[in-house]
């Protein structure tokens, strides 16, 4: 089927009689239990549509597909979760449905299951996902990942501003919301963006 929004096109396929789709792979999850209410789910898959291919992660079609799926959501009762396969993860109804409603009203990017955050074997904290939106993952150096709940903060913050302004080219210096002074550096290999204490 073919959905139009804001003048683009996006697929959703899976539905009968059609095949169905598999579900993608999970690793995190949001607001949402192991095991599915229904007992023996259903996928099906929203995508841009091929004359979108390329630009599936720009801030424009990005905005445009979480807003039919958030109307999907918001229309459907037998939605439960919905699956990110960029940064494996599944997120409940209500989740989704509120922080994606809050970032189209003009709110902070939902970052956490748009991307996911994994503590290091060295005990730092890095980003699931980003590099979808922007080239790069985030990693939070593990002096600054010693509480990981704060950590988790700081990241969801610094994901919100990332997705503004693109990936980090340069050293830069920024404050964090506590005040501290951090540094951003993006790694040798450019896949990374490293934020130390300042």
């Amino acid at each position: 089927m073919e959905l139009l929004r804001e003048g683009l096109t996006f697929d959703l396929v899976g539905l009968a009689p059609g095949k169905p789709v598999d579900m993608p792979e999970i690793e995190y999850r949001f607001d949402c239990g192991k095991q599915l209410s229904s007992g023996r789910a259903e996928a099906v898959q929203l995508m841009p549509g091929s004359h979108l291919s390329g630009g599936e992660a720009s801030l424009p079609v990005l905005r445009a597909l979480l807003a039919l799926a958030r109307d999907l959501v918001q229309h459907f009762e037998q939605v439960e979760v919905v699956a990110w396969p960029p940064s494996s993860s599944m997120i409940g109804r209500r989740f989704f449905e509120s922080t994606t409603t809050a970032w189209l009203e003009g709110g902070v990017f939902p970052a956490l299951g748009l991307t996911a955050f994994r503590q290091t074997i060295d005990g730092g904290l890095q980003s699931v996902g980003l590099s979808f939106l922007i080239g790069q993952e985030l990693r939070i150096e593990p002096k600054l990942a010693i509480d990981k709940a704060a950590a988790t903060r700081l990241g969801v913050r610094l994901i919100n501003q990332l997705v503004l302004a693109g990936p980090v080219e340069r050293a830069e210096q920024i404050i964090g919301p506590d005040g501290q002074r951090l540094q951003l550096d993006p790694s040798a290999n450019r896949k990374f963006v490293r934020v130390w204490g300042g």
